[in-house]
C-alpha cells in the first residue's frame, strides 16, 4: 500500500509538468497521510487543474466513513463497487517526490524513503469522488492506485503506487475514456533502475510532524 508520500518541489514546476493554467499555490510537504490535504491534477473540461482533496476515497453512497480506502489495487479496481464509478469517470493524477514503507526489522520497522532518480516529481494514478453532505457542502476525496512492488521495493513491501509514465498523463485524465480495461497496461510497476530507496528517521512515524528531516537519508 501507500500510506505517506511527499510533495517539495517548486509550484511553477508542477504548473508546467501538469500544464496547468495557473500556478498553485501549495507549500512542501515532507509527510502527508490519510485525511489530509493531497494536491490532485483532475481534468476539468479543456484543462488540468490542481484541487486539495481529501485522502481517503468516500462515494456518495459510501456509509462507512470513518473507513475511506486511500489505495486501490490495480488488478481489482474495475470489479469493486467502491471505485467502480470513479476508474471510469474520475480519475486524477496524484503528484508526489516520493513516498514511504515501513520494513519490519524484529520488534520494530524501519521506514525507507523511496524516490525516482531522475525526476523531483512522480504522478501516481488516482481516483476522486464528490460526496454531498447534510448540509449541502461538498466533498471531495481521493485514492491510489496501487500495483506490485518492483525490484527497489519488494524487499521492503509487496505493493507500491502506481507511476504513470509522463506520456501516459493525458490517457489517464482524458474523461472521454471510460473503459477501464485499457487502462491496465498503465499498472506495471515502475523501471527499479530508475528508483532509489534510503532509510530515513522515524520522526516519519508521527504524523504532525512534517519537515525535511523525514528523508534525511540514515
Amino acid at each position: 500500500m501507500c500510506g505517506r508520500f511527499t510533495l517539495n518541489i517548486y509550484p511553477e514546476a508542477l504548473a508546467k509538468i501538469y500544464d496547468l493554467q495557473e500556478i498553485p499555490l501549495i507549500e512542501p510537504r515532507y509527510n502527508i497521510g490519510p485525511s489530509q490535504p493531497v494536491a490532485c491534477i483532475r481534468q476539468r473540461g479543456d484543462h488540468n487543474q490542481l484541487d486539495l482533496l481529501s485522502w481517503g476515497l468516500l462515494p456518495g453512497w459510501y456509509e462507512n466513513i470513518t473507513h475511506a480506502p486511500i489505495n486501490a489495487r490495480s488488478e481489482t479496481v474495475h470489479e469493486k463497487p467502491t471505485f467502480a464509478h470513479s476508474i471510469k469517470y474520475n480519475r486524477c493524477i496524484v503528484p508526489a517526490s516520493g513516498f514511504y514503507e515501513w520494513l519490519p526489522q524484529g520488534d520494530r520497522k524501519q521506514p525507507y524513503y523511496i524516490r525516482l532518480l531522475n525526476s523531483s516529481v512522480m504522478g501516481f494514478a488516482g481516483l476522486w469522488e464528490t460526496r454531498i453532505a447534510e448540509d449541502g457542502t461538498e466533498l471531495n476525496t481521493c485514492c491510489i492506485v496501487t500495483t506490485d512492488a518492483n525490484e527497489i521495493v519488494k524487499p521492503i513491501h509487496n505493493r507500491m503506487p502506481v507511476i504513470l509514465n509522463p506520456e501516459d498523463y493525458n490517457f489517464w485524465l482524458n474523461r472521454n475514456m471510460h473503459d477501464p480495461h485499457q487502462l491496465k497496461k498503465l499498472y506495471q510497476p515502475y523501471p527499479a533502475d530508475l528508483m532509489y530507496a534510503h532509510p530515513v528517521p522515524d520522526l516519519v512515524n508521527i504524523i504532525r510532524f512534517d519537515s525535511a528531516s523525514c528523508i534525511v537519508q540514515m
